[in-house]
């Protein structure tokens, strides 16, 4: 009997350390903050997600196309669909849903306004504009227009 008691106790603990382990949060799958994992892509990297990683690069894209198209041309392009084929621009780049952010492009011969709105506007997802002067602007609270800090 004392055998049978003893091995009893022992499954019960075994039992209780087992279940111990898998209701208890592991920090590996704790919540984690975008920010609190994102790893810069290159030294002096602005972007505070992957989200944001994405968004800046299709901006840079699309800025050094319209540079490349207006040395061209002698005026920038009036549409994102004329810009296929300009730089690194693709025809997959014309689509304004870009993941996590939407793109909105106005083009004059004279001018360009390019802007990546955030379908959730937070600090690890930064609205950003930017314009013919090739400048980048964000800002984490409203829509970022010519006003807003300019990244660096």
């Amino acid at each position: 009997m004392r055998k049978s008691v003893t091995a009893l106790f022992a499954i019960l603990t075994c039992l209780a350390l087992a279940t111990s382990i898998f209701i208890a949060p592991s920090p590996a799958f704790g919540v984690q903050t975008p920010s609190d994992t994102y790893k810069p892509k290159f030294p002096g990297d602005p972007a505070r997600s992957g989200s944001e990683a994405a968004a800046l690069a299709y901006m840079r894209v699309v800025i050094r196309a319209q540079r490349q198209f207006n040395k061209q041309y002698n005026h920038f392009a009036t549409s994102l669909a004329e810009l296929v084929h300009s730089g690194s621009f693709t025809k997959r780049m014309v689509n304004p849903d870009r993941g996590d952010y939407t793109v909105s492009f106005e083009g004059k011969k004279d001018s360009f306004t390019l802007t990546m709105t955030p379908k959730q506007l937070d600090a690890t997802h930064r609205s950003f504009y930017a314009e013919d002067d090739g400048k980048i602007h964000a800002d984490e609270e409203k829509p970022a227009d010519a006003k807003s800090p300019a990244i660096k």
